[in-house]
């Protein structure tokens, strides 16, 4: 009954999609309703909004183009039940605008399949996940992930591995030059040296742990049937579903390391993990298992919100 709903793409999918969304969002700031809002603070939160609605675009885009999932929309579904699951991925501004770059990059390095204009693609991929990490450092992480494109798409042409580090070198440049002229300083712009922790008491706290184990238990099992149901994918189409395995482990190492652990470094793991996700409750026969798994997907994020 509930898989029914999302089976085929629709347009009260995607209200539905963007109304959890806002809740998501109104959730993350409470705290501001009893305090005065400047017009400055309010027009920010409205972008970072449209930012994160943007995302289930994108998401949906990347799916969609590449065979990712099937013509559902499960992944944007659960995309925005993230969200309200682990409400303060909206509330960091640096990781929102971060994650948004990531997602054009990996659009990109998705896009490499077709072998057209992939010297452009390759310098674009970098282009946007440096520019992820001048918002946030350790999306650089994701940059080994063009690395990877080309093993997997056995691209031996030098000249386009040497593309994505012309990408990187092109902002660091950029970004100089942006410095001199605002701050008058050559460094200004990269804000502080990259930092990491791992003092994970922060999530010692019932709505977080509930969280981590939901993401934790569902995204391992569905990893495993994702892993094995790679080889029945069109050999076209291989690659892009184990850029998307790479890109959730690499996402899980950011989180491991990030800095501040206030949960919104969570939120570069949510497209992964939702394609992942998808497409194992794709192939889920028992339709009663069906629905007791998407439904506990879709009821928890809304039991966190009275822990």
């Amino acid at each position: 009954m509930i898989t029914s709903i999302f089976s085929k793409s629709k347009s009260i999918n995607f209200i539905i999609v963007f109304s959890i969304t806002l809740l998501a969002f109104a959730m993350a700031r409470l705290k501001l309703v009893n305090e005065p809002m400047p017009i400055e603070l309010i027009l920010k939160q409205i972008v970072l909004l449209v930012v994160c609605c943007v995302f289930i675009l994108l998401l949906s885009f990347i799916a969609i183009k590449n065979s990712l999932t099937l013509k559902n929309n499960y992944e944007i579904l659960l995309f925005s039940l993230f969200l309200l699951l682990i409400s303060p991925t909206t509330s960091n501004s640096d990781i929102i605008l971060s994650n948004f770059f990531v997602l054009l990059g990996l659009r990109r390095i998705m896009s490499i399949r077709s072998q057209t204009s992939v010297k452009k693609k390759l310098f674009d991929a970098a282009f946007w996940i440096s520019i992820a990490s001048l918002c946030y450092f350790w999306a650089i992480l994701f940059f080994p992930l063009i690395l990877v494109s080309l093993v997997l798409y056995t691209d031996k042409k030098l000249r386009n591995w040497i593309i994505p580090f012309v990408g990187v070198v092109t902002v660091f440049v950029i970004a100089v030059g942006v410095s001199v002229i605002v701050y008058d300083d050559f460094l200004k712009v990269f804000r502080t040296l990259p930092r990491m922790s791992y003092d994970f008491s922060s999530y010692n706290s019932a709505p977080y742990l509930v969280a981590i184990t939901l993401l934790m238990s569902f995204g391992i099992w569905s990893s495993i049937f994702y892993l094995n149901n790679i080889k029945k994918k069109k050999r076209a189409f291989r690659a892009s579903f184990k850029i998307i395995i790479v890109a959730a482990l690499i996402a899980f190492l950011i989180v491991i390391q990030a800095p501040d652990k206030d949960g919104s470094e969570f939120l570069f793991l949510f497209a992964p993990l939702a394609i992942i996700i998808t497409n194992y409750i794709e192939i889920i026969r028992e339709h009663w298992f069906k629905e007791i798994f998407f439904s506990l997907l879709i009821i928890v994020p809304f039991i966190t919100l009275l822990l």
